[in-house]
Formats: C-alpha cells, sequence, structure tokens
C-alpha cells in the first residue's frame, strides 16, 4: 500500500507514525516543501526572545530519524502543485508521486494584505523556523518595533521582545487585545502590556509602509496617523494552504479550509487531511469550525493514519481551549465566549469573580479573575475565561473537561478537587464562582 502526505510537520508526520507502527509493509513517502520536519512551532516566540536556546530544540525528529529509523521517504524541498485524484497523483515542478491513500496535511500560512510596501526588508511572519531565524537576524540594531495584531502569536511576540529590550508597539484594529476574550476580562491583558511599557493602538488599521534612505522600513501609515518602526511583525491570522487543490472537487469551508468527517475523510475517497489545513468540529458550536492549534493537529494526524490503515477511531471534537503566558499573567478561556453565544443564539447568564489560586491565608495567594457562562435554562455550562497571576492552567483544564461532558454549572461543586492549602482552598475557585449562581 502506497501512503503519501503532503506536509511533514505536526499532523503529517503524527500520521506517518501511526502508519509505520499498525502496517510494516507500509510505503510511506512525505513531501515537505521547505527542508525542516516535525517542530514545535508554538515556541518559535521563545527561541525569538532568547528563553529557548537554539532553533535545534523545537525538532522533535529529525528528517534523517524518520528515514534511518522508520523507513519513511522523507523528502524535502518537494511542495506539492496539483493533485490528480482520478489517477491518484501528486505532483510538483519536477516530480510526481502514485498514491493509494494520500493524506493533505500542508497547514496554513500568515496572513499579509496586499499593502503598499509589504515587502520592504525589516517586515515578517512568524510560522515557520526559516520564517523566525530571518526575523532573529534582523533584530541587531533594531530599537523601534510594531506588532500588528493583537492575538496570541502577536502577544507573545510582543512580550519576547520587551524582554529583549525593544520598544513594541501593538497596532490592533479592534478594540481590545485577544478578540477572543470578552472585552472586560480583556481589559486587563491591556493592562498588563501597558505595564510593561508596551503601546497600544488599538481600532485603528494599517493602510501601508514606507521605506528609509536604506530601503528598509522605516514608517507604518494607518487610518490615524503614522509611527516609526525599523521591524515589523504581522500577526494578524493565518489561512489554509489548500490553492493546489482547485479543480480537485475537495470540498473546503468557506475559509479554504479542507471539510473532513470525524475520520479526517474528504469527500474524495482515499483522500484525507488533517490540521491546520483542516476544519475541527466545535462540540459546543455543534458544527464545523476552524482554530488551528498544534494539539488539533496532533490529535487529528494521529486519526487520519489510524483510518488510513482500517484501524479508525472518530476524532471527538474541540471545546475552543487555548492558553497563553503573556508577562506576569496567564490567560486562558475554553469553550464559547459571549459573542460566540449569541450567535448561537443561545440565552445565557454570566458569572464573573476574582478568587485566590490557592487558600487565601497561605502565604502570597494571587487573585485570578473567572468569568463562567452558561444556559440559562439547562445550565449547562458554556465557556470559561481566567485570567492571573498563578493557578490559571489548571482551573482551566478542569472547565475544558466540564464542556467535554456538557456538564451543569451546579455540577461543578460536586466535582473531587484535590486540596491542600498550598495549592487550593477548601472550595477551588472554579466551584467558589459556580454557587455564586445562587
Amino acid at each position: 500500500m502506497k501512503y503519501v502526505i503532503i506536509g511533514g510537520d505536526a499532523a503529517g508526520m503524527s500520521a506517518a507514525m501511526q502508519i509505520v507502527r499498525g502496517d510494516e509493509s507500509a510505503e510511506v513517502k512525505t513531501l515537505e516543501r521547505g527542508e525542516v520536519y516535525s517542530y514545535a512551532q508554538c515556541g518559535l516566540p521563545y527561541v525569538a526572545g532568547g528563553v529557548i536556546d537554539s532553533f535545534d530544540s523545537l525538532i522533535a525528529r529529525s528528517v534523517d530519524t524518520f528515514r534511518d529509523k522508520y523507513g519513511i521517504d522523507a523528502r524535502i524541498n518537494h511542495e506539492v502543485k496539483a493533485v490528480d485524484v482520478e489517477k491518484k497523483l501528486v505532483s510538483g515542478d519536477d516530480f510526481e508521486v502514485h498514491y493509494d491513500k494520500l493524506l493533505i496535511a500542508t497547514g496554513a500560512s500568515p496572513v499579509v494584505p496586499p499593502w503598499d510596501g509589504a515587502d520592504l526588508q525589516g517586515i515578517h511572519s512568524v510560522k515557520t523556523i526559516p520564517d523566525t531565524k530571518a526575523l532573529v537576524e534582523d533584530l541587531d540594531g533594531v530599537s523601534q518595533i510594531a506588532v500588528i495584531g493583537g492575538g496570541y502569536i502577536g502577544l507573545e511576540m510582543a512580550e519576547n521582545f520587551v524582554e529583549l529590550g525593544k520598544e513594541v508597539t501593538i497596532i490592533e484594529r479592534g478594540d481590545h487585545l485577544a478578540g477572543i476574550f470578552d472585552k472586560d476580562i480583556s481589559e486587563k491583558i491591556g493592562e498588563e502590556a501597558r505595564k510593561h511599557g508596551v503601546t497600544l493602538r488599538l481600532n485603528e488599521s494599517v493602510e501601508s509602509f514606507e521605506a528609509g534612505k536604506s530601503g528598509r522600513v522605516q514608517q507604518i501609515v494607518t487610518d490615524k496617523g503614522r509611527l516609526d518602526a525599523d521591524l515589523v511583525v504581522v500577526a494578524i491570522g493565518v489561512k489554509p494552504n489548500t490553492g493546489f487543490l482547485d479543480g480537485t472537487g475537495i470540498h473546503l469551508h468557506e475559509n479554504g479550509a479542507i471539510k473532513v468527517s470525524r475520520f479526517m475523510e474528504t469527500n474524495i475517497r482515499d483522500v484525507y487531511a488533517a490540521g491546520d489545513c483542516a476544519t475541527q468540529y466545535h462540540r459546543m458550536k455543534e458544527r464545523d469550525d476552524y482554530i488551528p492549534l498544534g494539539t488539533h493537529a496532533n490529535k487529528q494526524g494521529r486519526l487520519a493514519g489510524r483510518a488510513m490503515i482500517g484501524s479508525p477511531r472518530p476524532f471527538q471534537g474541540i471545546v475552543g481551549t487555548s492558553i497563553i503566558k503573556f508577562f506576569d499573567l496567564t490567560l486562558a478561556r475554553t469553550g464559547l465566549s459571549e459573542a460566540e453565544i449569541e450567535s448561537q443564539g443561545y440565552p445565557f447568564k454570566t458569572i464573573t469573580a476574582s478568587i485566590p489560586h490557592i487558600a487565601g491565608y497561605y502565604p502570597e495567594p494571587k487573585k485570578m479573575d473567572i468569568r463562567l457562562s452558561y444556559h440559562a435554562e439547562s445550565e449547562v455550562l458554556l465557556g470559561g475565561q481566567i485570567i492571573g497571576e498563578a493557578g490559571v492552567d489548571k482551573r482551566i483544564d478542569v472547565l475544558a473537561t466540564a464542556l467535554y461532558h456538557k456538564m451543569r454549572i451546579s455540577e461543578l461543586e460536586d466535582l473531587d478537587l484535590a486540596y491542600a492549602p498550598p495549592y487550593n482552598g477548601v472550595w477551588d475557585p472554579i466551584q467558589q464562582v459556580a454557587r455564586r449562581k445562587e
């Protein structure tokens, strides 16, 4: 059986490993358009900031490991330009490969609008190791950095640039940072940014860039004025890498992501998709969504590999969980924001409270701002958001588990959660917030 996988990162190589472990006679080819296999993209901002020593630390398995240890025909510099689903062929500029079963795991690329001057030296995106290496090499002598976009990548890059001693401005076209959070919660993110010297320009849209005498970016022109910058990072989102599928008949989501079944199947027989180029079923919205995260890519890739070798296990979907560090705060959310709940048409109620992360009498308790939303009639939990200096990660995972199992807010009180004063109060903070429903 000839298995071909387009893409050599999280989803693609998770699938490849499942195939070689489950089908000893498998012939597996992986086609990667770059030169680096299987690395942790989420660690890139921390290499840029010097927190992680080298890019090599992010590589889970090298291309040689896949070839020599696992017998995978792992190819580099093989960008697929076309897929013929009738002849079962994939092809590029100078190659053509036949498949019996195909996995598309091509990931996503940063969105860079067609701004005038967007190709100037000093303007960067952060998605791959080569992207980030180019950025790091460009940092010498730079003092003023503008980050366009106040989402997770923008926030992480801003923090790391501040730690490097740079003067940082975030330009965000919305009225608050981290738009996946409700506004009153996200205001604390803005306060944290300003506390660490980050300049915020909200409700502002970039229009173009202008160069200095050297040809390097020097100014950003927005709808509200100008600002100086000798380095720019564009972090306004990503788009699925699926343009090469035109004419194949493969069904795509409105944003270009490949629509897949719970077994990672496309609508074309023997063609599968997984990771940032594919949709994810959202358990709360009860429909396909697009939330490209490494956690989803690894799960979907593993399940795609199982399905391709005839050992299927369904993808159970996502609940929208994410977390990042931003200076002294941890920002986490799961489920639906209030805007998303309203778009679903659910009647809902929300409780917000500030609770210590450990027993209040134990030294150095840190307050967490916790926000829980639930269905006004069924009382089923709909979403949770937490921001604080400590204890956030533990609680958001409890809420994510509760959402997965469609628990009612009152049932949070019944959970048997770990307690000792250095770790918790006798009632966990999320239980304390849930009890305020009464």
